[in-house]
């Protein structure tokens, strides 16, 4: 057996706006287990640490080794069998907007309900609150809760106390299902105010990733630090991206611990290319989920890999029936 390692830049369609800054490209690395004796024998995994945002890279390491060998030893990029590996269902996806002005915004919600999603997420923090507010107040206007799942993501916009919960007052008044990591992460007394008495179920998200606060690096996420930070906060949901959470193991943790608490959970991409989102969408597949999940990112690139089984069927991602090696 060998590994080969090859970097690839991946390119947006479009400017990607977050509350941290605005991606243009991406820049991976494919991990390649090959058999020397069997070179049609391999298994690829992709390492996508994403700038910013996961300071710890070892996570998104783990994640890459972790897939290549699940690739390896099925010798499917079907990865597993499940209903959705064999193409009798689908996993229920949210609709992603990302941050813009006002006017592009607008456009790309427009986009997003036109093609059918019934739950889209958008990401707030970067424009004016209350032109993001507008935005909302807009859609919800037209389609009322049971039509359109509303969720926000501030990615640590809101400044904790008396700012974070007037916001959330404003945008509990839109029916939003829930906001992602309403503030910066690391302040868990802060953020366990907000979310025992928030009007809007909070989940976090940045609160997870090793190497956001600093002194906590991949090896000081262990069991316990897990269950202090769950018990401690007691959010209502958790996110969780394999590439930053502790790849699929790690996140394998969050869920079962989650779940003993009532807390529940979604996964996300954490804008991986095709190989990536492939591993995770077969990973997820076997919690089958209802919940919709952040998993319709395999749209964003002009150069993505081709040759995986993923598909987008209206607000679904499916997989296609026939093998795929």
């Amino acid at each position: 057996m060998k590994i080969d390692i090859k970097p690839y830049t991946l390119r947006f369609k479009f400017r990607a706006g977050t509350s941290r800054g605005t991606y243009t490209e991406h820049k991976v690395k494919f991990i390649k287990i090959v058999d020397e004796d069997d070179p049609s024998h391999i298994g690829i995994g992709e390492y996508a640490p994403l700038p910013d945002l996961s300071p710890d890279t070892s996570s998104a390491m783990l994640f890459a080794h972790e897939t290549a060998l699940w690739h390896y030893h099925s010798r499917s990029k079907r990865l597993s069998d499940t209903p959705f590996s064999r193409g009798e269902c689908g996993i229920p996806i949210n609709g992603l907007i990302w941050m813009g002005d006002y006017d592009t915004m607008k456009a790309r919600i427009e986009e997003k309900l036109s093609a059918g999603f019934r739950c889209v997420k958008m990401k707030i923090g970067a424009i004016n609150f209350d032109d993001e507010v507008s935005l909302l107040r807009q859609i919800r206007s037209r389609f009322p809760r049971e039509v359109i799942e509303l969720r926000v993501d501030a990615n640590g916009a809101f400044q904790p106390g008396d700012d974070a919960m007037r916001k959330l007052d404003t945008l509990a008044q839109l029916d939003l299902h829930s906001i992602e990591q309403p503030i910066r992460a690391g302040q868990w007394e802060e953020m366990a105010k907000l979310c025992q008495s928030t009007p809007l179920p909070i989940a976090l998200d940045e609160e997870l990733i090793p190497g956001t606060i600093p002194g906590t690096a991949f090896e000081s996420y262990t069991t316990e630090y897990k269950i202090s930070l769950l018990d401690a906060i007691n959010p209502q949901y958790i996110i969780l991206k394999p590439s930053l959470h502790g790849a699929l193991t790690g996140c394998d943790e969050w869920i079962h611990l989650a779940t003993e608490r009532n807390i529940g959970w979604w996964a996300t991409s954490a804008l991986e290319s095709n190989v990536g989102l492939n591993a995770i969408a077969h990973w997820v597949a076997k919690y089958q989920p209802t919940m919709p999940q952040g998993l319709g990112t395999g749209q964003i690139y002009e150069n993505n890999i081709d040759g995986y089984p993923i598909f987008l069927n209206g607000d679904e991602m499916w997989c296609r029936k026939n093998d795929m090696n």
